[in-house]
This record gives C-alpha cells, sequence and structure tokens, in this order.
C-alpha cells in the first residue's frame, strides 16, 4: 500500500475519511463540506450514534453535490487524550472497514489540528495504523473471489505539515515494514518455511546494509552446541543458526542482543503432542519473527543503534532418529541436561544461542523472545507477554516499551527456590520442572545459560499467533514483539 502525504488533497471519486473528535465534532474541511451537503454528514453521525471514540466509524451515504464513491467519518477521540496509540488504532479502524467493506483502492484521508500532539506525529501515526489494518495474507488463496479480496492501494493523507509527517512516516513505514515480515513468516506453512528456507530470508536482510552469517549443524556441532542439535536430529531438515548484525551505533560499542526461538514446527517429537491443533505449529517460530522483523525495522529506518539479532532454526520431529525421554545433553556452556519430554525442546534450542550470544557479543543487553510455554497463556491469557529478568532496569525498560507501543509486558518472578524444580539426579538440569510454574521454571532454566549479562527472557506464548482478530491485527499471526522491541531500542539507545 502506498501512502503519500499533502496539504491539500482533493479527492476525485474514491473514498474520502474525515476525522471527528469525541461528540462527533468535525474539522473545518468537515464542516464545509457538510454545509456543501446540506447537512448530510452531521445528520448520519447523528443517526448513527456517533460518539467519535478512537476507531468509531461511520459511513455516509446518498451524497449530493461531491464527486465520492463513499464517505467515512472516524472518530479519533478526546483532542486532550490524543497519543500515538490512539492515532494508530484510528488508522487501523479505517484500513479495516476499507478492506472489508469496499473495493476501493484510492482513499484520501482528512486530520484535523490537536493542540496535544504534533500534526506531523498524528498524520505519520495514523498512516502506521492504516499499514497495520490493512494486512492480509492471501498468498496461497488461489480462488479468492474478487470482491473478498482487499483493493486498498493507495492512501493519501491530508495534513498542514506534510514534510513533517514524511519525515516521520520513513521510520514509521520501516517499523510496520518489519512487523509485516514478521506476520508473514509466522502465516507461512511449515513445508514452505522450513530452517533452510527461513536462514534464506534472514539474509535477504543483507540488502538492507545487515551482515547476515548462518551457522551449519557442522558448525554448531564443532561449538559444542549438543542442546539445540538434539531438538533437530529426529527432522529430515538440517539446523540453522542466523546471525544478524546491525551496526547503526558507535564503533566499539557493545550492542544489545535480540534471541529468537524458530521452531519452524514443533510435532513435540518422541512426546507427540496432541493431533487436535498441531497445525497452529507452524507458528512456533514467532519469537524468531519478532527478532527478523525488528532488525528490517532497525536497518531500514538506519537505526543508531549496534544490534545483534541471533535466531535458531530448527524443526522438531518424531523420527527414529530423534532424541528420547531419558537421553542427556551437552550445552555449549558444558552443562549438561536430562531430557524428560521432547516438547519442551524450545528452551534447549535457546540454551545453546544465548550462550553463543553472551559469549560471542559480549552484549550490554539480551532479550529472548519465544512461544515458550502453554502455562504462559494461562497465566496472562493474550494480551500481554509474560517477561522475566534479572536486571530490573531492564524489565522496567521494557515494560515502558511495551506501554508505548501497545504490545503490553507483565513481569513474572524468578527465585532460587524454583530451582529445585528442575534439577536432575542424572544431569546438571531438567528440561521441564513439572505442573506447577511451568513459564517460571522455564526461565530458571534459560537463567543458566545468560553468563551474567542483563537478560530479559518475554514468552510470546499468548501474544504471537492465533490472537483474538482486532483492526490492528486482523490476521492469525499478529508480528507481536516488533514495535516493542523497536520503541525499547529508540528509546533506550539512540541519543
Amino acid at each position: 500500500m502506498n501512502v503519500t502525504f499533502a496539504a491539500k488533497a482533493q479527492p476525485k471519486g474514491g473514498v474520502l475519511i474525515l476525522t471527528a473528535w469525541d461528540k462527533g465534532a468535525l474539522g473545518p474541511w468537515g464542516s464545509d463540506l457538510d454545509k456543501k451537503t446540506k447537512g448530510a454528514i452531521k445528520a448520519a453521525i447523528k443517526a448513527a450514534s456517533f460518539k467519535g471514540g478512537v476507531g468509531q466509524v461511520v459511513q455516509v451515504l446518498a451524497l449530493g453535490g461531491i464527486a465520492l464513491d463513499r464517505l467515512l467519518v472516524v472518530g479519533m477521540g478526546a483532542p486532550g487524550k490524543m497519543d500515538e496509540l490512539s492515532c494508530q488504532k484510528a488508522g487501523a479502524a479505517a484500513a479495516h472497514f476499507l478492506t472489508t467493506k469496499t473495493k476501493t483502492s484510492d482513499v484520501v484521508i482528512d486530520l484535523p489540528s490537536t493542540v496535544k500532539m504534533d500534526e506531523a506525529d498524528v498524520a505519520s501515526n495514523f498512516a502506521f495504523g492504516t499499514r497495520l489494518g490493512s494486512y492480509r495474507f492471501t498468498k496461497y488463496r488461489t480462488t479468492l473471489k474478487p470482491e473478498n479480496t482487499p483493493q486498498l492501494t493507495k492512501i493519501v493523507v491530508r495534513t498542514d505539515d506534510a514534510t513533517g509527517a514524511r519525515k516521520g512516516w520513513r521510520a514509521a513505514g520501516k517499523v510496520a515494514d518489519g512487523v509485516m515480515m514478521a506476520r508473514d513468516l509466522v502465516n507461512e506453512p511449515p513445508n514452505i518455511l522450513n530452517p533452510k528456507e527461513y536462514a534464506a530470508r534472514c539474509r535477504a536482510l543483507s540488502k538492507l546494509g545487515v551482515k547476515v552469517t548462518v551457522l551449519t549443524e557442522k558448525k554448531m556441532d564443532e561449538l559444542g552446541m549438543g542442546a539445540l542439535l538434539g531438538v533437530g536430529q529426529g527432522s529430515a531438515n538440517e539446523s540453522y543458526i542466523a546471525i544478524m548484525e546491525w551496526k547503526g551505533g558507535k564503533v566499539g560499542d557493545a550492542p544489545v542482543a535480540l534471541v529468537g526461538k524458530g521452531l519452524t514446527f514443533d510435532s513435540g517429537g518422541i512426546s507427540l503432542k496432541p493431533g487436535a491443533g498441531m497445525e497452529d505449529m507452524k507458528g512456533d517460530m514467532g519469537g524468531s519473527a519478532a527478532v527478523v522483523g525488528t532488525m528490517m525495522a532497525l536497518a531500514g529506518r538506519k537505526a543508531k543503534a549496534n544490534v545483534v539479532g541471533i535466531v535458531g532454526l530448527v524443526e522438531n520431529m518424531p523420527d527414529a532418529a530423534a532424541q528420547r525421554p531419558g537421553d542427556i545433553v551437552t550445552s555449549m556452556s558444558g552443562q549438561t541436561i536430562e531430557i524428560i519430554n521432547t516438547d519442551a525442546e524450545g528452551r534447549l534450542v535457546l540454551a545453546d544461542i544465548l550462550w553463543y550470544a553472551a559469549k560471542k557479543f559480549k552484549p550490554k543487553f539480551m532479550v529472548d523472545l519465544a512461544t515458550l510455554t502453554g502455562a504462559m497463556t494461562v497465566a496472562l491469557g493474550q494480551e500481554y507477554a509474560g517477561t522475566f529478568s534479572n536486571s530490573d532496569k531492564l524489565a522496567e525498560q521494557l515494560h515502558a516499551a511495551g506501554e508505548a507501543s501497545g504490545e503490553g509486558v507483565w513481569r513474572l518472578p524468578l527465585s532460587e527456590s524454583y530451582d529445585k524444580l528442575i534439577n536432575s539426579q542424572f544431569a546438571d538440569m531438567k528440561n521441564t520442572g513439572g505442573r506447577y510454574g511451568g513459564s517460571i521454571t522455564a526461565a530458571q532454566f534459560l537463567q543458566r545459560f545468560t553468563n551474567k549479562v542483563p537478560w530479559c527472557h518475554i514468552d510470546v506464548a499468548g501474544t504471537a499467533m492465533g490472537t483474538p482478530k482486532t483492526k490492528m491485527s486482523p490476521t492469525w499471526a499478529s508480528g507481536y514483539g516488533v514495535r516493542l522491541l523497536n520503541r525499547w531500542i529508540a528509546d533506550n539507545f539512540e541519543g
């Protein structure tokens, strides 16, 4: 979708979107058009009980005196309460209506002035919302009827500060690209997005200036990554690690490291999952998708920070060669792990790449994202991701970034008292801690591989896929994590 900004955009057909404050108060252009249509706009607003709440939409029909296919009025809420998120939600609502109830491709959007926010920020955030709300994944829908295919291809946002809006959009549009990338990755079927193909898509980021290195199983074996390799040994598809480096900060500054679990399909292995719903396990790489999407966003907007993204790309399958419950593997750290359940595989992948990231890059902070535990969804549902951290400072930074970006996180405890649940009589630890505190014991396990680097684990099991569809997140894959991580890096590491 092409987004542009103009100070005096005049629609010639297509759709015009007017924005209104609470109580249906129109801006100057809307009031002028209402006069030209003999009060039809305000009459429609009144008849629809339109209150101007954020994202509320009313369609105005049978307009005389204006050459338009249709006119919509979108609520922006109260002027004094407007912020980036409310602008984004309003934009997403507009895009959602257009992609589900119209066939139009050309849209002009009029944005009123506001006393609280800079006009350029209003415009770029509204446009950001339209990008998020217009996303669809129709790549494999070969018989989709034209009337059910999104037609929104061009949006012109009318604002007095078009120059400033374009400047803001140069960054916001690249973040939107990263979200779209993450959604595409999670939505892809596992027979297409196997570890090899996933590594190739990571390599494509080199076109944006990202240094990409891919480790093969041979190299991982040399490094002693027995935990990760054990997960993939039952699959016909080779495992890979993709390392993406963006060097936009000061030369010599330690990077921040983003680590992602990339299980392109998780059958559970020998500890086979139930058949019902197993198709959703193509999304078990949602944490890695957030990392890849964030690296794309950072490179696209030329972020002034040093960031390394590392994703473990593995498929967990049952096979004669698959690892068994009772096996003991040796991680890169030298610590040994007794396999109790082969379906607790994500933490094994993360164990080796966390240790690798800490040892190789000596980052100032590490953040890992993973669809790690069903227990996380039971605890927090699908509204917040759970965080576990050995650094109060890092946890607070991520919480603030979550509130600002709309991708909320909620901190849960870490404590030595949970360690006894993952102690093993045969190895240094076991890979599950039993029924209680499943998300916590998984985080306790990961903490043993951070090499004392300030670290946060984000369990995105409830937020990365299969979330209730919203106007901001209209498909099965949400792309969760890209906005959160981008905001965290922008607020804390780009001076």
